[in-house]
């Protein structure tokens, strides 16, 4: 289980993409029959945008659901907090969707494909062979993780090859900044926060390197008991993201200005943080449920999660993705 990513909303992005912060409200302070819902996110782009755009448009309000929102600094601390009931649901980059795929929560809803991982490391190192014997940090279970594993396994080599040391993302940040750790599987925007102190640092592998064989989906999972008990709530909060979706396609840069408010940051930095994000509208995102895209992407991850020793075997993506649920109503 890797450790918290948990983000200061406070001062800068990339701080703000690192350091703790304890946990904030958000949503309409309406009358009492609003149901609350409990809800982590990432202070980033690509986990904030829609909670931003909810609040905003007033869109829980709307749907009947009062929202406290948590900050976190990964998908694995979501996970666990869905399983002690401290969270109903929570956002996920793709290193974690071996989570759920393990029967620990519930997809309901894909959000955006992702290019904001990398492996990077010191000036002066141009390869991964490079790598060989060297320290190197990950937030383990993360996108950073998964990164890095690709990335080894294409330049010919395994973690047995480095020196793999589990870190936290503020970690990562000090560690590599301080040159304590050689490279880092990690993610923009703390990446962005890093160059500052270290320019000339060298970006060894990329998500899109990989895109041929393998897509990085983020995602909003539930817990499971949230999603068999609370169906009524379920299916408010699903509905309310898709709302959210719509609003994010045909408002990108307001999309933008919101996030950038409610994490109290620079709007520049935002939008430096959305060009990695590719955002999936809810039309495509329906189609590519039922005609089976989304399915063979979840395939294509367990495969990846079986070889890299996180899933003991292949995992059926019905079981999982309730996109029967995120679809419901739809032709």
């Amino acid at each position: 289980m890797s450790l918290p990513r948990t983000l200061s909303a406070a001062t800068s992005f990339g701080l703000a993409a690192v350091m703790m912060l304890s946990a904030c409200g958000t949503g309409s302070g309406g009358g009492g029959d609003e149901q609350k819902v409990d809800f982590g996110y990432i202070a980033d782009y690509n986990g904030t945008s829609l909670l931003a755009i909810a609040e905003d448009q007033k869109i829980w309000e709307k749907h009947g659901l009062k929202v406290n929102a948590k900050v976190f600094t990964n998908g694995p601390l979501q996970i666990q907090a869905l399983g002690t009931g401290d969270l109903d649901v929570g956002y996920i980059g793709p290193g974690a969707f071996w989570l759920p795929a393990s029967g620990q929560s519930k997809i309901i809803a894909i959000n955006t494909l992702g290019n904001a991982d990398r492996v990077i490391a010191q000036r002066g190192t141009a390869s991964l062979a490079q790598l060989r014997g060297k320290t190197v940090g990950v937030p383990e279970g993360t996108s950073g993780d998964m990164i890095l594993t690709l990335a080894l396994k294409k330049a010919g080599l395994t973690k047995k090859d480095i020196k793999v040391v589990n870190m936290d993302a503020s970690t990562i940040v000090s560690a590599f900044s301080s040159k304590k750790i050689e490279a880092a599987g990690f993610w923009y925007p703390a990446i962005a926060t890093i160059k500052k102190r270290v320019p000339g640092l060298t970006e060894l592998a990329k998500n899109s390197d990989f895109e041929s064989q393998m897509a990085f989906p983020t995602a909003f999972v539930a817990g499971n008991k949230f999603v068999s008990g609370e169906k009524d709530k379920t299916a408010k909060t699903i509905a309310a993201l898709r709302e959210a979706m719509e609003y994010r396609t045909a408002h990108m840069d307001k999309s933008i200005e919101l996030t950038a408010e409610m994490l109290n940051v620079p709007v520049e930095q935002v939008k430096a943080d959305a060009a990695n994000v590719k955002v999936l509208s809810v039309d495509e995102l329906d189609t590519m449920t039922k005609d089976g895209t989304i399915d063979k992407w979840l395939t294509g991850m367990n495969g990846y999660f079986v070889e890299a020793g996180k899933l003991k075997s292949p995992v059926a993506p019905k079981t999982y993705y309730t996109g029967d649920l995120f679809t419901a109503g739809t032709k």
